[in-house]
């Protein structure tokens, strides 16, 4: 190998150094120029509908634990059926909260609807997580699912997911992912499907601040597999102060993680993940404050025939939650 040659890898190598030198630099400086800081009072979702008081419904809702595959003792509430073919039904809650408010529609569909329905609380959220606003690793909800459903589910017994908000953006991930084969329906309650869909309104209708400087310089980390710093808080939550000053405060969770919130959304490339739902059903409200509740059909059915689309009047985006077309929708998609 001649001098030359030499001289020529000498640079190569030099370049590249400072390339990635740079390129850390870059990323780092983005982290460091961005930290979570109080969020003023603003607009935001109105939380009254996902405020649930014990003692409106028949049931308690009673929270149980079931182990994870690292060992984590995560909750949930379990509502039976007397169906003896009852289908096992899991909802996922949106940001923030946790399973608390949907109890009532998880009661109905065990009275009414003849399913079996578990309602957890995802990792890093509820009552007393053993991390708020974490997990341990992208995807790890994935995970934790599909031990839930190994938990309960019998033999033959089909799997459906009713997600709301991020809830449903989670059901969106959970198809497109390794255990996507366990799933043979869902409802879509108004779902996050990503930041830069067309379903998107500016920043959720107050509800959510990202950092993104912080966000783009995590994502760049990621990118050539550095993920040591992916516990950073990379978006916050606008809850109005009727929760935060209410009996339900301590429940709520304030922000996430650049790992937990990745886990709680679809992939980069959503329409791939949705391309792989089974039979759906997407309902949402007319008046949604945080998406275009015209855009999920055009959106999704370019890419899937699997769904079924309702806008449902008078109708925002928590409102949903207990919306009594909704339940019945959904009562009626599960049955078939």
């Amino acid at each position: 190998m001649g001098p030359d040659v030499h001289r020529m890898l000498k640079k190569l190598v030099v370049f590249a150094t400072l390339s990635v030198s740079a390129y850390l630099m870059i990323a780092v400086s983005l982290i460091l120029s961005q930290w979570p800081t109080p969020i003023a009072p603003g607009e935001t979702l109105e939380f009254t509908s996902l405020t649930y008081q014990g003692d409106q419904h028949n049931t308690t809702g009673e929270l149980i634990a079931y182990r994870a595959r690292d060992g984590a003792d995560l909750t949930l509430r379990h509502f039976p059926t007397a169906a003896p073919t009852a289908p096992l039904a899991v909802i996922l809650h949106g940001s923030g909260w946790h399973g608390a408010a949907y109890i009532p529609v998880a009661d109905y569909l065990s009275q009414h609807c003849g399913s079996e329905v578990l309602l957890p609380d995802l990792r890093g959220h509820g009552v007393a997580p053993a991390t708020r606003g974490d997990v341990g690793y992208i995807g790890a909800f994935e995970d934790d699912l599909a031990d839930l459903i190994a938990a309960y589910r019998r033999p033959e017994q089909p799997v459906y997911m009713i997600g709301h908000s991020s809830g449903g953006g989670l059901v969106v991930r959970f198809a497109g992912g390794d255990h996507g084969s366990l799933l043979s329906k869902a409802v879509l309650l108004t779902p996050f499907l990503k930041y830069d869909a067309p379903t998107m309104r500016d920043e959720a209708g107050g509800w959510s601040h990202v950092l993104v400087r912080r966000m783009i310089g995590l994502t760049m980390l990621n990118k050539i597999g550095l993920k040591m710093l992916n516990g950073l808080t990379v978006i916050q939550f606008r809850f109005p102060r009727n929760v935060l000053d209410g009996p339900q405060s301590a429940t709520a969770t304030t922000s996430y993680s650049y790992r937990l919130n990745a886990s709680f959304a679809p992939r980069d490339d959503y329409l791939a993940d949705i391309a792989e739902l089974p039979r759906f059903l997407l309902l949402a409200g007319a008046d949604d404050e945080a998406f275009d509740a015209t855009l999920f059909e055009p959106v999704m059915s370019a890419v899937t025939e699997n769904g079924a689309y309702e806008i449902l009047p008078e109708t925002g985006h928590l409102d949903i939650i207990e919306d009594q077309d909704a339940v019945m929708r959904t009562c009626e998609f599960l049955q078939n």
